[in-house]
């Protein structure tokens, strides 16, 4: 008979599902609502400071929070707790057999890092990548320079920390702008491909003004774009089908990236655009070189339990990493055209047996207890 554990669902919820909480509560502070064995804080505590559209893009739905919490009560005893100032004392008090970790902070090129560091502080056993592999893949320059020691194609790049280094720059045009150390696609909009000199400048100047933060200028590799997904460790390490971004749906005349409007403006539930092909159409040779790519890539940055890879194609056709991501987005709803969720599906998977896929790797991987 399997153990049931007491597992700490740890999250951040965007702030746009609180506006019925906040008006209940009467103030900013946020309402809550009774939820299994916790509140559910239906506001951000986080003092943020001013916010941009797109300030919260990384932190979930409060339909996201409560399908994680439903798959992982199938089999478990579920807690939620937010990832706020408050995060600490909870977990001290609650102390979880295991935590499953969803929260991607607020500030800092480190925030992802934040409640494993926690964790691991607490000794508390938790799903995913530990914080110097978060902190490291948040950081955009220092996994490109990882990956190329390791001779993982990567495109070129260069750190733009002020205008006045943009004469020093070495990488060639056209270039796409992206803010550093962001993810969900934060920062990186159809005008982020520059293809003169002063777009460059502009854009780069966008990105410092407004996410105070250093620029990544990186080659723009004009090829067909890929997503990939993975669940799992070393020896068991499970890649799903692979997925392609189809830029032939986005509007007329955009930059052919899954920017921030792509992602989150352009493709609504209520009006969906046909940007994913899954299981993508391509070359079984193609397709190995790519999974081997991710998988390798998976190893030499320590990633843990899951993760969703970017590859992109160059003019001759080789793939190059893109983008790393050890904390990757779930919407459960097929109608939003979330990227793990539709590769978990198209491998077999519902949403409950791939969040409990992860979460069982974890289990596994600390030696407490097998669901099978």
């Amino acid at each position: 008979m399997q153990k049931q554990l007491h597992v700490a669902l740890v999250y951040n919820i965007r702030p746009e599902d609180s506006n019925a909480g906040e008006k209940e509560m009467g103030g900013s502070e946020g309402g809550r609502r009774e939820s299994g064995d916790a509140d559910v804080l239906v506001a951000p505590r986080l003092k943020s400071g001013k916010t941009k559209s797109d300030t919260y893009a990384e932190w979930d739905t409060e339909e996201t929070i409560l399908a994680v919490e439903t798959a992982i009560k199938l089999y478990h005893r579920v807690t939620l707790i937010e990832a706020d100032e408050e995060a600490y004392q909870k977990l001290l008090a609650v102390r979880p057999d295991i935590v499953f970790n969803i929260a991607e902070g607020l500030k800092g090129p480190s925030r992802e890092a934040q409640i494993p560091a926690i964790l691991e502080f607490l000794d508390i056993p938790y799903t995913g990548s530990d914080p110097v592999t978060l902190g490291i893949c948040l950081d955009k320059s220092r996994t490109k320079e990882i990956l190329s020691y390791h001779g993982i194609a990567n495109p070129a790049f260069s750190v733009v920390e002020g205008l006045k280094d943009l004469s020093t720059r070495q990488v060639p045009l056209p270039a796409i702008v992206k803010p550093l150390h962001e993810g969900s696609s934060k920062g990186i909009f159809s005008a982020s491909v520059v293809r003169t000199p002063k777009e460059l400048q502009a854009q780069v100047a966008e990105v410092l003004n407004n996410y105070s933060e250093p620029a990544l200028v990186e080659q723009f590799l004009e090829g067909r774009e890929f997503t990939v997904a993975m669940v799992g460790n070393r020896g068991n390490l499970q890649v799903f089908p692979v997925v392609e971004i189809k830029f032939d749906s986005l509007p007329k005349g955009v930059s052919p990236i899954y920017s921030y409007e792509a992602k989150w403006i352009w493709d609504q539930a209520e009006h969906p655009i046909d940007v994913h092909e899954c299981p993508a159409a391509i070359e079984k040779s193609l397709e190995k070189e790519i999974r081997e790519m991710c998988e390798k890539s998976f190893e030499v940055l320590r990633c843990r339990d899951w993760c969703r890879m970017d590859v992109r194609l160059d003019s001759s056709g080789r793939p190059h990493i893109l983008e790393v991501n050890p904390l990757p987005g779930i919407l459960p709803n097929p109608k939003e055209h979330s990227c793990f969720p539709l590769a978990a599906r198209a491998a077999g998977y519902d949403y409950n047996r791939m969040i409990n896929s992860v979460l069982e790797s974890a289990i596994q991987r600390y030696g407490l207890v097998s669901l099978t």
